[in-house]
């Protein structure tokens, strides 16, 4: 029992345990998702030559960081997510540790300050661990600067070793990104707190000034390395010529861009806290957890906050004005790189990579605005509530990430399935909407490391597009011999249109390589681009002979259901070995398992019609009909259009066509 009181009273170990049940529970089933992808393949599969080139133009500390990492570190996504899961954790007992030292008469203050930065609901990309392990080791680096500047007011002892410490973190933070480097700026309004006991006004700015001129210094170097010895190449400054070409215009729309991201993050952003989870598609299992993550939250707070803290006094001693105005404060210095480079802060998935800075400031004005409540106990109430559905929240969050993962991961075995190997310079044009935290240059990683293994830094012979962002809106046609160009940093793609292969995958469906005679009609292809991009399809791509070898992080292989045959289905079709599609065919059938898309049919069709088993193919072309008449007829048609042509006349055949065509009604 002593032990568990003992626990109770500890809030950086309340913390551990409320950042295992929010982001830990899933961490063994997560993976790598979006920037992950890339950056991870060029650091183990190109080499650390390659991954400090891609590096070298967009915070090269990060090639520096990491290359260390990663001389110890496996690549496997649970390593990945526990290390970055450690910093989550670090960061808000480091910002716990900041408000002790601000307000040590209010430990509530602290812990509800602790808790609410590791639950910020604003942001929601916490399975991105390669890419925000990093984001938040530097917003460590930052509050752990801020701390010790704070802590060596009251604690002389060591004086200039901890200020060395902190200058150090100081310096590290403005080198390796850009997210907190204005936050630097709110230094001197914590200190001006930090020294209200001094009540001589010109004694306390002179104290204030002390105390942050060696974190000023450190601020100007930064500023003057960023100025003169390494600029930003890839984000311009995009408010400073609208200001110059349209000064009241760029003034109005800047106003309005600051009100919109300090209502997004400040308010907007915990609401998302309450959004409930969807019953039908998360499943009773990921429900159940979701409550019980709640409820542990919950009971875990009210216990830490009652036992750690029993002689608060209560509205007394709660620094609202202070609050409130580190609130504001912090909130303005956060969006200036933002406001500046024109980047958006929403909530939205990948942007809201923005609201990081934010969380400082707005868990300031969140605790002023709470303690305006009237009564104690409905303050600590509704904090314990927020925190308990904050925790469901991200649990929710990093499931739809689990989710998302495994269908990243099955579309690259159906695609290893299908495409044994694949000529060297091809574009693959994919769909948009069936994975929705990946871009399609985070997708062209995996596809080179199991395409091409020994790739070099100097050429990357494949590259996975989107067509709708890269080749504009459905109206804008593709025209053939268009050069298509890719600069990885770390390495070059040069296609072409003519050198394209189309694949379509629609979960439940399987991936589908598009047939440039069939597909443009075909309507189960939502993406309308791609569909009016069939004919550019160049299926004969596909290398017959081979056997790719996906990386370790997609084992083990998944069991072998429709699917897979369909793949292997399809492959065979390519080789022209129609017996072998029709084993596939009876053998998948035979399984008891069937198609979630009626065109999966087709390639079954045209193999019975091929080897003469006419009335096979007939029944089947019924069947695949009825699913869908109106979406089927315009594939049908020229499928069997296909069939006549290529196949030996027969009676059978004959009478069979006749049938089909009239049942189908083709001209």
């Amino acid at each position: 029992m002593k032990r568990i009181i003992a626990f109770i009273k500890s809030p950086p170990l309340i913390f551990a345990a409320i950042a295992v049940l929010a982001y830990g529970i899933l961490a063994p089933q997560l993976g790598f998702y979006w920037d992950d992808l890339p950056i991870s393949w060029i650091r183990y599969e190109l080499g650390q030559e390659a991954f400090t080139q891609y590096f070298s133009t967009n915070r090269p500390a990060w090639g520096v960081w990491y290359g260390f990492l990663t001389q110890f570190m496996p690549h496997k996504p649970v390593f990945w997510q526990i290390l970055a899961l450690f910093w989550y954790w670090l960061s808000s007992v480091l910002f716990f540790g900041i408000l002790r030292q601000l307000f040590p008469e209010n430990k509530k203050i602290a812990f509800a300050g602790g808790l609410l930065f590791l639950l910020y609901t604003g942001f929601n990309q916490h399975s991105v661990s390669f890419v925000y392990g990093y984001h938040f080791t530097v917003y460590s680096l930052f509050l752990f600067s801020l701390f010790t500047m704070l802590w060596i007011l009251k604690n002389p002892r060591f004086r200039w070793l901890i200020t060395l410490l902190g200058l150090f973190a100081s310096a590290l933070n403005l080198a390796m990104g850009e997210y907190f480097f204005a936050l630097d700026l709110v230094r001197p309004l914590l200190l001006w707190i930090a020294f209200r006991h001094l009540l001589d006004f010109k004694e306390r700015i002179r104290y204030v000034f002390r105390a942050w001129f060696p974190y000023l210094i450190i601020f100007l170097a930064g500023i003057a390395g960023r100025s003169f010895f390494f600029n930003n190449q890839v984000y311009e400054y995009n408010l400073l010529a609208e200001l110059r070409l349209a000064p009241l215009p760029g003034l109005w729309n800047l106003t309005q861009t600051i009100f919109l991201s300090l209502w997004t993050t400040l308010i907007s952003a915990w609401g998302q806290a309450f959004t409930l989870p969807d019953f039908e598609l998360q499943g009773k299992v990921t429900i159940i957890i979701y409550l019980a993550i709640i409820f542990i939250s919950f009971v875990l707070t009210l216990f830490a906050i009652y036992k750690n803290s029993p002689d608060d006094t209560g509205d007394k001693e709660i620094p609202r004005a202070e609050l409130l105005a580190l609130g504001i404060f912090s909130a303005l210095l956060a969006g200036v790189p933002f406001w500046l480079t024109g980047l958006p802060v929403s909530l939205g998935f990948p942007a809201n990579r923005a609201t990081l800075p934010f969380v400082f400031g707005s868990v300031f004005i969140l605790l002023g605005l709470i303690s305006l409540l009237p009564r104690q106990n409905l303050r600590i109430a509704f904090f314990a509530i927020l925190i308990a559905f904050s925790a469901g929240r991200q649990f929710l969050w990093a499931d739809e990430f689990r989710r998302d993962w495994k269908v990243q991961k099955n579309l690259f075995w159906q695609m290893s399935w299908r495409i044994p190997d694949l000529e060297e310079n091809t574009t693959i044009l994919l769909n948009e909407g069936a994975l929705k935290f990946y871009a399609d240059n985070s997708l062209s990683a995996p596809l080179n490391w199991i395409y091409a293994p020994d790739a070099s830094e100097e050429h990357i012979p494949y590259m996975l597009f989107y067509p709708r962002s890269r080749f504009g809106v459905e109206t804008e046609k593709l025209e053939e011999n268009l050069p298509l160009r890719h600069d990885f940093i770390a390495g070059e793609f040069n296609g072409n249109t003519s050198q394209m292969l189309l694949v379509n995958f629609s979960p439940p469906g399987c991936l589908h390589v598009l047939d440039p005679e069939l597909d443009s009609a075909n309507k189960f292809i939502t993406d309308l681009l791609l569909r009016d991009a069939a004919p550019f399809s160049r299926p004969e791509l596909i290398l017959t002979e081979g056997e790719p070898v996906l990386p370790e992080i997609y084992a083990p292989e998944p069991t072998h259901e429709w699917c897979y045959y369909f793949q292997k289905a399809d492959l065979a079709r390519q080789r022209g070995d129609w017996e072998q599609v029709v084993s596939i065919g009876e053998e998948a059938f035979a399984s008891g398992d069937h198609p979630n898309d009626p065109t999966e049919n087709l390639v079954f069709i045209e193999a019975y019609a091929h080897t003469n088993a006419w009335e096979n193919a007939e029944q089947l072309s019924v069947s695949a009909k009825r699913v869908s008449p109106s979406y089927m007829e315009p594939l049908l048609c020229p499928l069997w259009e296909r069939i006549a042509v290529e196949t030996s006349n027969s009676p059978q055949k004959e009478e069979i066509l006749s049938l089909v065509m009239d049942d189908l009604g083709c001209k």
